[in-house]
């Protein structure tokens, strides 16, 4: 456990000289305190926002997108509301017949024109970027489909152009914690539009899930048996690298290192098996793999830091996996009783590749000593998989910015960039 240099009724820490405190996690008074804003509770109310919005977007005619065959996808979104492009883009990269594109600042690409499809995507309706890129798809004569709050300028922008508006609301929740909220219609679009396979049924799963892994991560949940305060205290220790398996597990990666980072006030490296495996790999031989300072070993209780230099924190592979697929087929690789020849090996699925390649890592991880944070999701649908990881990381680095003795709503930095960028 670690011990904090402030006293646990400061309300707003000081950042030189608060360090984690596991003991705030369990307090339940302390929580409340902190979190001001009520992250914790929005994030609770994930599996609500995935039913909300099949709702809303029923409601607002998103089956006007029927038959409608778009040259082209823009998903233009800012802040926390990227997730929604990233989401976007692994759910179609295996279906969708023509290109889906994200699209954060700037002009929208030079080819966006009338024969295209810009979605875009805000919390709170009034993002300036989203906003500006929304105007000039109207401009242009893209067709429009936009989701966020109602009476919102970006809902006036939508309702100029005769695009389609799915009003979201989600009460207490900012960009970051409202991601299935905005994401719920987006994915309906796509099955709409015949991009990817969304339906109602798999967004009623994923719904489910999310209510699972917030029962599980619930702040009365004791940090022995509270998975999400589990990985807090593992990543406030530790120099973290988060690494994720294909286009769903690059995205719950790049998210959990955004909210770890955002959130949570650590900065976090990310990776994305395959491609990731040897940048990630390399790391193993440094001398953060086991936890070294100055030489020294770094679980050895007898260094004195006055002597000996300052603890390096050791690194931390955080992987997040998948549910484990069953090896072949039936009889696959066995003969019969009958004595007929072996049956043919069924070949090796992507997801059996996959998880072959992801125990090869964890493995090399522990042999050089790096500690490692297994993130399990036990699911049959990819995007079940990614719910199940989204879920966790985001509770996780909120209870590693509470147990800072952080709000992990608001930053003063960010406060005064805002400021900075507005004078």
């Amino acid at each position: 456990m670690f011990c904090s240099s402030t006293s646990p009724a400061d309300s707003t820490p000081d950042p030189t000289t608060t360090v984690f405190d596991e003991a705030r996690l369990d307090d339940q008074d302390t929580l409340e305190r902190l979190d001001r804003s009520g992250t914790l509770r929005a994030l609770a109310g994930a599996g609500a926002q995935v039913r909300r919005a099949v709702h809303a977007a029923d409601e607002a005619g998103l089956s006007r997108l029927e038959g409608l065959e778009p040259r082209g996808v823009v998903v233009a979104a800012a802040g926390g509301s990227t997730a929604v492009a990233d989401l976007l883009d692994a759910a179609t990269r295996g279906a969708a017949a023509i290109p889906v594109q994200g699209c954060s600042s700037g002009p929208l690409p030079g080819w966006v024109g009338a024969l295209d499809l810009v979605v875009a995507v805000s919390q709170s309706g009034r993002a300036s970027g989203t906003l500006g890129l929304a105007a000039e798809a109207a401009r242009r004569g893209a067709t429009l489909l936009t989701v966020g709050a109602p009476d919102s300028p970006l809902a006036e922008v939508s309702a100029r152009a005769r695009g389609i508006h799915v009003p979201i609301t989600v009460p207490g929740a900012s960009s970051r914690t409202s991601m299935w909220a905005q994401a719920t219609p987006v994915l309906l679009a796509a099955d709409v539009l015949r991009l990817a396979p969304v339906s109602h049924a798999i967004l009623a799963s994923l719904a489910d899930v999310l209510d699972d892994r917030a029962q599980e991560a619930r702040p009365s949940s004791e940090s022995f048996v509270n998975p999400a305060k589990v990985l807090a205290v593992e990543v406030a220790e530790s120099v973290p690298i988060v690494l994720g398996s294909g286009w769903f597990g690059g995205v719950a990666a790049r998210r959990a290192a955004a909210m770890f980072g955002r959130t949570g006030r650590v900065p976090v490296a990310s990776g994305v098996l395959p491609d990731a495996a040897s940048q990630i790999v390399a790391c193993f031989d440094g001398t953060l793999a086991a936890g070294e300072a100055a030489g020294q070993a770094g679980d050895d209780i007898f260094i004195d830091p006055f002597l000996d230099g300052p603890m390096r924190a050791p690194l931390r592979l955080i992987m997040l996996r998948g549910a484990s697929a069953p090896t072949g087929g039936a009889g696959a690789g066995r003969s019969d009783e009958a004595g007929d020849e072996p049956q043919p090996q069924v070949p090796a699925s992507p997801d059996d590749l996959d998880r072959s390649l992801v125990d090869m890592i964890v493995s090399v991880a522990e042999d050089a000593g790096v500690r490692v944070s297994l993130v399990d999701a036990v699911a049959p649908e990819p995007l079940l998989r990614l719910a199940s990881h989204v879920a966790l990381t985001d509770f996780a680095a909120t209870y590693l910015a509470l147990g800072q003795g952080f709000d992990p709503a608001t930053s003063p930095h960010v406060r005064l960039l805002r400021k900075a960028r507005h004078a």
